[in-house]
């Protein structure tokens, strides 16, 4: 099947992009390792030692960052749909998190602790409609901000990809009714056309 001229663009841009160089050359599974790198080299969202819940991890660009970063005595637990070549010192649970089984699953891997970060950069497929990408999106993110609110500690953080639209101010609100401090990130790593953007919660009130 021939490929289309806008797939054909998005390959070009791929293969050209300075961060896919860069991820291959320094052994990161995905470009969007770079966008948590920069964040956490900004809000410093990561101490040695933590235990962080990477949802909708795979390939595992994030969970590579988060091991990295909370070192041999930090506890990183991922979850993803997809299935994830596994990563030194991360627990994976294959998954949906919002199923009661995996949900368990990844609560008997955290055991007693309580998670001091939970991550998450899960968006949907994208159709290209914002109709119904955005909604799809703002969903996702709302189901990781309730599994946030179950599993982090008090004074605890949280960071999401958010896609602006329909339903962003009311998620807004919640994060704001939740954590102490919540700001809105672009990092230099996200394509500029994307209309995602990272909301960063710190402070968890629990």
């Amino acid at each position: 099947m021939a490929r289309s001229k806008t797939s054909d663009r998005w390959l070009k841009e791929h293969f050209d992009d300075v961060w896919v160089k860069k991820s291959r050359e320094d052994g990161y599974r995905s470009r969007a390792s770079y966008k948590l790198i920069e964040l956490d080299n900004k809000d410093r969202l990561f101490r040695p030692g933590q235990t962080v819940v990477d949802l909708g991890a795979a390939p595992g660009g994030w969970s590579q960052v988060a091991i990295e970063r909370v070192g041999d005595n930090g506890v990183v637990v991922a979850s993803d749909i997809l299935e994830m070549s596994p990563i030194a010192g991360v627990a994976f649970v294959q998954g949906d998190f919002t199923e009661q089984s995996v949900l368990d699953e990844l609560l008997d891997l955290l055991g007693d602790r309580r998670a001091d970060v939970v991550i998450s950069d899960m968006a949907p497929n994208m159709s290209g409609m914002a109709a119904v990408d955005i909604p799809n999106a703002m969903g996702l993110v709302e189901l990781a901000l309730d599994m946030a609110q179950q599993v982090l500690k008090p004074g605890g953080v949280f960071v999401a990809k958010v896609f602006q639209g329909e339903g962003f101010d009311a998620l807004l609100a919640e994060m704001r009714k939740s954590f102490g401090t919540v700001v809105s990130r672009k990092p230099d790593s996200s394509r500029a056309r994307s209309r995602e953007i990272y909301q960063v919660c710190k402070g968890f009130k629990g």
